[in-house]
């Protein structure tokens, strides 16, 4: 296919859009403002529903976007509308950010033109690409969820133009931050241009999230009004710190919404092309979002790779993760793990090595699909999620369900050839309730996003120790901490990769919002004067032992036997009296307690885990020359004294001091 967007060559720019049904299509040039509409120029058939035009005398700098015309039948899938200024769908820069407007979702001949609510395309040369530079992430790592603008809104270091935007994520104080956590990469929640819903407006709430996109490649001016050099330099400083960056994208759907919503892009050029419809051609909603892009289509396919490859290369990310995911995968409706979009991007020269993480869920039919993504997808795991929260939480019969989680989840991921763990373990994500909250809200408070506290999960598997919400009782205060503490330790003594979101180091709160996408405030703003640094300091300790513990960076399942030339099990589960469970301890319903002792040819590192409420002594085998001692400086090297309930501590081991220390066999 011809080259798409606006190329600029020495004497012009040649515009090109893709259409399969419009009968004619014009690009619209605008002054330098993007206000008044100078020329309407109509684009020639090129073949393959590509249309073209090269207009000589425009440079860089140059405002367009398109209008397209042909039949008017949304009952069939039909908006064309020469009163809609449409976005290029391959527009890489915007001179504004998106807004809704009841006016873009008129009916042909009711909401008149359109071209002075719209942002108008900046056609632009891009910068030579990047050199091809291997990823830094690598499987095991942390990933580390941030939400662009309030992650630094509040922070009183940044300058307070910068703050909220991509270049903050470059400051040194932030660098700072990221490598005493030990982040791996950064994973941006979307960062591309996005349009409220049309609800949201008359709430007086806007889309603080971004998963509403109009346009795949443009930055959205808000969040990088520095433009993709923004991007660029924000990646290249922190990859200088040793750090990736992981873009969140949307593909699975666009902001233009159900048959009510606006027409911004792709409807307006060949709704029926880049969406998928039902057969009396009503919109699919397998995204729950009202449309769902029609991924199995060759031009969206090519697209998509578009996108990817130049994040890839005039940004220099080390990978993304993708919304929704299973859209990606549906042909004719249907998820197919060899989908020719999945295999396109895992076989494409330029994506191929790139990170690749998977949502791996949506609401069509058959939309849950963890542990079905082919390698080398790494993919969200709810299942995680779930059972760990159930496990701090005091649910019964837990233990072996807790094992299997925190050894890499072979029960959804060892499939034949396989032998890596794909997981990405996380206990809370941007979707749902922060860390905080989880031990202190037993229900979801969503009453600010304006819709009676309606929406958002009900089922939080949280719990409040005592008192729901804010509190100035100490003990259950000292009782929050320690759940977080306890959760923080189990995230990080998971094999797998591990995932954190911004601010559940230091306790952020939503105060009980599991669906914040509507608040850009206070709700989701981190709260850097006010954060908890005791367990700041914490969540860096635990960071610290997990880098120096190879057994936990380790991606490859754990077998239970010895690697080649050790006498070492990778892995040997425990009861508090150092003896290993038998089959009705492993299926004892009152069992909150399990060691799990990992092994490598560094030697040994025990994880402690008392999910009880009641303190316990707890053993630990021995061999001779060898003794334990804490793998965190906080915990107690001392377990010769009941370990407290709601606890996880580490212990290392280490050669004795002497010949002759530690007398007694392997236990």
């Amino acid at each position: 296919m011809s080259q798409l967007g606006a190329t600029i060559t020495k004497e012009g720019i040649r515009f090109a859009v893709w259409s399969s049904s419009a009968r004619r299509i014009w690009v619209s040039i605008f002054d330098e403002r993007g206000r008044r509409e100078i020329d309407r120029l109509e684009l020639q058939p090129e073949g393959d529903g590509v249309h073209t035009l090269f207009v000589a005398g425009l440079a860089a700098g140059t405002r367009y976007g398109f209008r397209a015309d042909g039949d008017y039948a949304p009952e069939q899938g039909l908006w064309f509308d020469p009163d809609k200024l449409l976005a290029d769908p391959y527009a890489v820069e915007i001179d504004r950010p998106y807004a809704y407007d009841g006016r873009l979702a008129a009916r042909q001949g009711e909401g008149g033109d359109t071209a002075s609510l719209m942002p108008k395309a900046i056609a632009g040369a891009l910068p030579e690409p990047l050199p091809a530079l291997p990823p830094l992430f690598r499987p095991g790592g942390l990933i580390y969820e941030v939400q662009v603008r309030a992650f630094t809104k509040l922070h009183p270091d940044i300058p307070e133009k910068q703050r909220g935007t991509i270049a903050a994520l470059a400051h040194p104080l932030v660098v700072e931050h990221l490598q005493k956590l030990g982040v791996a990469a950064v994973e941006l929640m979307p960062v591309t241009a996005s349009i409220d819903e049309r609800h949201l407006p008359p709430l007086g709430l806007g889309n603080a999230w971004g998963y509403n996109p109009v346009t795949f490649m443009a930055l959205d001016p808000r969040l990088a009004p520095g433009g993709l050099a923004e991007l660029r330099e924000t990646v290249a400083a922190l990859r200088e710190a040793g750090i990736g960056t992981i873009l969140d994208l949307v593909f699975n759907h666009t902001g233009e919404s159900d048959r009510l919503g606006p027409t911004l892009s792709l409807r307006g050029l060949d709704n029926r092309a880049y969406y998928r419809h039902e057969a009396d051609g009503a919109l699919v909603n397998d995204t729950g979002t009202g449309n769902m892009v029609a991924c199995d289509h060759p031009v969206v396919r090519e697209m998509v790779l578009d996108t990817l490859r130049h994040f890839v290369q005039h940004a220099g990310v080390d990978g993304f993760r993708f919304d929704l995911a299973p859209i990606l995968g549906r042909v004719d409706g249907v998820f197919d793990a060899d989908a020719p979009l999945l295999n396109a991007i895992r076989n494409d020269p330029v994506l191929a090595d790139r990170v690749l993480v998977a949502e791996p869920w949506d609401i069509g039919p058959d939309g849950y699909q963890l542990g079905n993504f082919p390698p080398p997808f790494l993919e969200w795991n709810d299942k995680y999620r779930d059972d760990i929260r159930r496990f701090w939480r005091g649910d019964g019969g837990m233990i072996g369900t807790l094992a299997t989680r925190l050894a890499g989840l072979s029960d959804v991921f060892a499939k034949p050839g396989q032998a890596t763990v794909r997981s990405i373990n996380f206990i809370a994500a941007h979707d749902g309730m922060t860390l905080a909250d989880i031990v202190a809200y037993e229900h979801k408070h969503n009453e600010a996003n304006g819709e009676q506290n309606r929406d958002g999960h009900d089922d939080n598997l949280s719990w409040n120790n005592g008192v729901e919400g804010q509190t100035d009782d100490q003990s259950i205060v000292t009782a929050r901490f320690d759940d977080q503490r306890a959760l923080l330790a189990t995230l990080f003594a998971s094999r797998g990769t591990i995932m954190l979101t911004a601010g559940d180091e230091f306790g952020r709160t939503q105060r009980g919002n599991n669906n914040a996408y509507a608040q850009d405030n206070d709700i989701t703003w981190l709260d850097w004067a006010g954060r908890d640094r005791a367990l700041e300091r914490y969540t860096a300790l635990l960071a610290k032992m997990r880098r120096a513990a190879p057994a936990l960076l380790d991606a490859s399942f754990l077998t239970g036997e010895p690697a080649a030339g050790s006498e070492i099990a990778d892995v040997v589960w425990l009861s508090e009296t150092g003896v290993p469970l038998d089959e009705a301890a492993w299926h004892d319903p009152r069992r909150h307690r399990l060691v799990m002792v990992l092994g490598d040819e560094d030697g040994r590192l025990a994880v402690i885990i008392n999910g009880d409420r009641r303190a316990c002594m707890f053993t630990l085998p021995e061999r001779a020359g060898f003794h334990w001692c804490p793998a965190i400086e906080t915990d107690s090297g001392d377990i010769s004294r009941p370990v407290l309930g709601r606890t996880v501590i580490f212990m290392i081991e280490s050669r004795a001091a002497q010949a002759g220390a530690g007398e007694s066999h392997d236990g």
